[in-house]
C-alpha cells in the first residue's frame, strides 16, 4: 500500500511546514495591525474602570451575609480567588477539592499584561487524586514571561485506541489498535510532571522562549482487563516501551505572539505560539522524538458598550515529525496545555502521531449586570493513525452551550458550565473555573 511506502519528504510533514509558515504569516500580519493601536493606547489615558458596575460571587456572598454592608465602591476586588474545587466532567466523573486562582499586574497598565497563577488538589469519584501549580507570570513591561507547572496524580484515564475512528484493513493487532467501535478501555498509573518555559520579548508582544519538560509514567495498567490484545499493549510493544512505566522528557523552544487584554478571559487580541519539543534519552526519556506544536487563538469584541459579546477562536494542533511518542503522551481530545479542548469527549478519545484541532465560540452575556452569562460552541478534530488514515483525511465534530457566572471580576473568572455532544453517542457535562480558551 502507498501508506507504506517510504518517501523522501511525507505528506503530513509538508503540511505540517505548510502550517507553521501561515502561523509565523498570520503573526506577522497581526502584528502590523495590532501595532498601531497599542502605541495608541500607550499615549492615551486608560479608558474608565466598569469592574464597580459589575457583579460577582463575592458580591453575592456579601449581600446574603452582610445585606445591610453598604458597598464601596472605591475599595479593589481581591485579585485571589479561593473555592471549593467543584468539577465534572466525562473523564474524571465528579470532583471535589479546593483551589485558588489568583491574577496580578506587575507592572504599568497598558505596557503589562496579566499574570495568573493557579493551585488544587482533588480528588474524583472515579479515584482520580491531582495536585498541581502553575503559573503564566509577566514582569514589568511584559520583558520576560515565565510559564510552569508542577503536577502530581494518580491517574485514571479512559482510552478508546489510536486514531479518528476508521478501522484499519490489517491484521487483529491492528483493528484492535484502531478500535473503530470505540470500545473503552482504562489505564491506570501514577503520572509526575514538571514543565517551565521562560520568554524574552524581543518586540513588543513578541517572545523567543526555551524550557524543559520531565513527564513520568509508574505503574501502568488496565485493571478491568486481563487480554493482551488492548491497544495500549499493542502500541507500547510495537514502539519499544516498557507498559509498566516510561519517561518523556525533552527541551523546549518557542515563539510567542500575544495582544490579549486579559490572560483569564478576553474580549479582544490574538495568542499565537509555536513550538518544538526534542525528547532525549539522555535526559531520561525513554526514546528520542521531535515534536511540533502550534496554538493559535484569536478573540474579536462584537460591541463596544458590551465588550463581552466576543467570537473567539482556537485552533491547537501537535505533529510528530521523527521519533516515537509514549501511547500515553500522544497528542489527542482534551491533550492541550489545560485539557480543555474536546469538549462533548472524554479525554485521549480520538489521538495519534499528529493531531490537529479547532474550536469557535461566541460569549454573550445574560444579566445587565454581567453575572450570568453564556456560551455556544462547535468543534472538529482529526488525527492520523499510521495504519491508513491520514491527517485530515477524516474530522470529528462536537458542540454544545454553557452558563457561565461571574466568580471574580477583577480577573474576569468564570465559573463555566456546559452541555456538549458529539459523536458515537458522547456527551456529558462539564463543569470548571475560567474559560475553555
Amino acid at each position: 500500500m502507498k501508506f507504506h511506502q517510504k518517501k523522501p519528504v511525507p505528506n503530513s510533514l509538508r503540511v505540517v511546514l505548510i502550517s507553521i509558515l501561515l502561523l509565523f504569516a498570520a503573526e506577522q500580519y497581526a502584528y502590523a495591525q495590532v501595532q498601531p493601536v497599542v502605541d495608541t493606547l500607550k499615549t492615551t489615558s486608560i479608558k474608565k474602570d466598569t469592574t464597580n458596575t459589575q457583579y460577582d460571587v463575592g458580591d453575592l456572598f456579601s449581600s446574603i451575609f452582610h445585606p445591610k454592608k453598604k458597598n464601596n465602591t472605591s475599595s479593589k476586588k481581591s485579585p485571589v480567588t479561593i473555592i471549593p474545587n467543584v468539577a465534572y466532567n466525562p473523564s474524571i466523573g465528579a470532583q471535589i477539592g479546593i483551589k485558588a486562582v489568583a491574577g496580578k499586574i506587575l507592572g504599568k497598565k497598558p505596557n503589562t499584561l496579566m499574570s495568573i497563577a493557579a493551585t488544587s488538589a482533588s480528588i474524583t469519584t472515579k479515584g482520580i487524586i491531582y495536585v498541581y501549580l502553575n503559573h503564566n507570570v509577566y514582569t514589568p513591561g511584559n520583558k520576560w514571561n515565565l510559564q510552569g507547572s508542577l503536577v502530581a496524580a494518580k491517574t485514571v484515564v479512559p482510552d478508546f485506541g489510536l486514531g479518528i475512528g476508521n478501522a484499519a484493513q490489517g491484521s487483529e493487532a491492528d483493528l484492535v489498535l484502531t478500535n473503530p467501535d470505540r470500545k473503552g478501555y482504562v489505564l491506570h498509573a501514577e503520572y509526575y510532571n514538571f514543565r517551565e518555559k521562560i520568554y524574552k520579548q524581543v518586540q513588543p508582544g513578541l517572545f523567543l522562549g526555551a524550557g524543559v519538560s520531565f513527564e513520568i509514567r509508574r505503574k501502568i495498567e488496565d485493571r478491568g482487563n486481563t487480554n493482551e490484545l488492548t491497544p495500549y499493549n499493542i502500541y507500547s510493544d510495537r514502539y519499544g516501551f516498557n507498559r509498566d512505566h516510561y519517561q518523556s522528557n525533552g527541551l523546549l523552544f518557542n515563539i510567542q505572539y500575544t495582544t490579549r487584554d486579559n490572560q483569564n478571559r478576553a474580549y479582544k487580541g490574538i495568542y499565537a505560539d509555536a513550538g518544538i519539543r526534542i525528547n532525549q534519552t539522555w535526559m531520561g526519556s525513554t526514546k528520542n522524538a521531535v515534536q511540533i506544536t502550534t496554538d493559535f487563538r484569536k478573540y474579536w469584541s462584537l460591541s463596544d458598550r458590551n465588550p463581552e459579546h466576543v467570537i473567539a477562536f482556537w485552533n491547537w494542533g501537535s505533529y510528530l515529525v521523527s521519533g516515537a511518542l509514549p501511547y500515553l503522551e500522544l497528542p489527542g481530545t482534551g491533550r492541550d496545555t489545560y485539557f480543555r479542548s474536546g469538549r462533548g469527549y472524554t479525554i485521549t478519545y480520538f489521538k495519534g502521531p499528529q493531531y490537529f484541532y479547532s474550536e469557535l465560540e461566541y460569549r454573550f452575556p445574560i444579566t445587565r449586570n454581567k453575572f450570568i452569562s453564556g456560551v455556544t460552541f462547535f468543534n472538529i478534530q482529526t488525527a492520523n493513525d499510521k495504519l491508513g488514515t491520514r491527517l485530515f483525511e477524516q474530522w470529528q465534530p462536537a458542540g454544545g452551550a454553557g452558563l457561565r457566572i461571574l466568580f471574580n471580576k477583577a480577573t474576569r473568572t468564570n465559573l463555566c458550565l456546559d452541555y456538549a455532544i458529539g459523536k458515537y453517542g458522547a456527551k456529558g457535562l462539564f463543569l470548571g473555573l475560567t474559560e475553555a480558551f
